[in-house]
């Protein structure tokens, strides 16, 4: 891997891949999290919509036309931490593809044809939203995990400020966060670095303007208890829990990292075994971390039958008190074992360029340091059980549990 700094601030991170494809993906702190106490909810999303709607020299078809000709795949994606563009083509066709991509992010005019539709279309996407029964009940337990975190809504934002949203609010928030100095690019290609670095330099080196600084993200601890939503037009349930995990270094969450791959990750995993192998409860039922900007909370997921909700959960509170004390479990062979694991999982992640893309770069632009995809998985073998007992006792304490059932 390689980086640099261009001249206006932006950030520049390459690793080379053999073959005849390129991928790059071009990362803001634009996300979500930046519209706290400015800007409507569902701000930042609405920028990436209508950013590509025209720039000073295309128009909305041609922008199409030239984007479905150069790249194989193409998109762009807003989180509560970032807003992310990115694509792949064929390495002759890589500085057209950087080209486009500069026009729609430098030049974009945000016209007021077509605005109105657009909206329409992202109040389509929130019904979307809403049907997706893992995605209701996570947006549904962070709303009632937090209090003041802008995670507590989703992304999208809600139908009410979608549809107070201005074109000028979207121009705002464009020139407020979409800047060089709040911006990093990785780039995924067998072309020669200084070829790559000479083609942004072109594109992107005289963008120039002034920033001050991204929102503090903040820690708040998730509100302790039982929240149950009975739905008419669903079967089975949902259950997730949440702990917050804001308090945690960077070697503690590193330590989380070990732990979920033994409690939650694959049908071995501690909970998988007792909740479907032996008591056929769940589904689906899997733990995960989520470590980024402003979005730091260790998840347990599962679905299951209406009748089986109670069982279920207190089958996870009894699988968390014995964790918790049980002293043996994580010995040298499974500490080994699970780190050599995690590596596996991260290459097979990082295979895909386009994937690989999106990691750097959002990682450059979080945590002011690419290199940390590779670091945070290595050396884990040298974690020791007693520090693994010392974080899971520090982190599963006080869920809020979430429960979307059937009436």
């Amino acid at each position: 891997m390689k980086k640099m700094t261009l001249e206006n601030g932006m950030k520049l991170i390459y690793e080379h891949r053999e073959g005849d494809l390129s991928s790059f993906c071009i990362a803001f702190n634009g996300g979500a999290l930046e519209e706290t106490g400015r800007f409507k909810l569902g701000t930042a999303h609405a920028v990436e919509h209508m950013i590509s709607k025209g720039t000073k020299s295309r128009n909305e078809e041609e922008i199409n036309k030239i984007c479905s000709e150069i790249f194989g795949f193409e998109n762009a994606m807003t989180n509560f931490s970032y807003v992310i563009y990115y694509g792949t083509c064929l390495s002759e066709d890589f500085e057209k593809g950087l080209e486009v991509y500069s026009d729609i992010i430098l030049n974009p005019t945000f016209p007021e044809k077509g605005f109105k539709e657009e909206m329409n279309i992202i109040l389509e996407e929130l019904k979307e939203w809403k049907d997706d029964m893992y995605q209701y009940c996570e947006d549904t337990l962070l709303y009632n995990s937090f209090s003041s975190k802008r995670i507590r809504n989703r992304i999208i934002g809600t139908e009410e400020d979608i549809k107070d949203i201005t074109l000028d609010e979207i121009k705002k928030f464009y020139n407020t966060y979409y800047n060089p100095k709040n911006c990093a690019v990785a780039v995924c290609s067998s072309l020669d670095f200084e070829y790559v670095i000479n083609i942004v330099n072109n594109f992107f080196g005289n963008w120039g303007r002034s920033f001050h600084k991204i929102i503090d993200a903040g820690k708040e601890k998730n509100k302790e208890g039982l929240f149950v939503e009975k739905l008419t037009d669903i079967e089975g349930a949902k259950i997730q829990y949440l702990f917050s995990i804001d308090e945690l270094n960077e070697e503690e969450c590193r330590v989380l990292n070990l732990f979920n791959s033994a409690f939650g990750e694959g049908t071995n995993s501690i909970i998988f075994d007792e909740i479907r192998t032996k008591n056929g409860l769940a589904y689906d039922v899997k733990s995960y971390i989520k470590n980024e900007r402003g979005v730091k909370n260790f998840i347990i997921s599962m679905g299951t039958s209406a009748e089986n909700v109670d069982k279920a959960i207190n089958l996870i509170n009894e699988k968390i008190r014995e964790i918790k004390n049980k002293r043996g479990y994580f010995n040298t062979e499974k500490i080994k074992a699970l780190s050599k694991n995690i590596k596996l999982k991260r290459q097979l992640k990082l295979e895909r360029a386009i994937q690989l893309c999106k990691e750097l770069s959002t990682y450059e632009i979080m945590y002011d340091d690419a290199e940390k995809l590779y670091k945070e998985v290595e050396g884990l073998e040298n974690i020791n059980e007693e520090k693994i007992i010392e974080v899971i006792n520090k982190v599963l304490n006080n869920p809020s549990i979430q429960v979307i059932t059937s009436k």
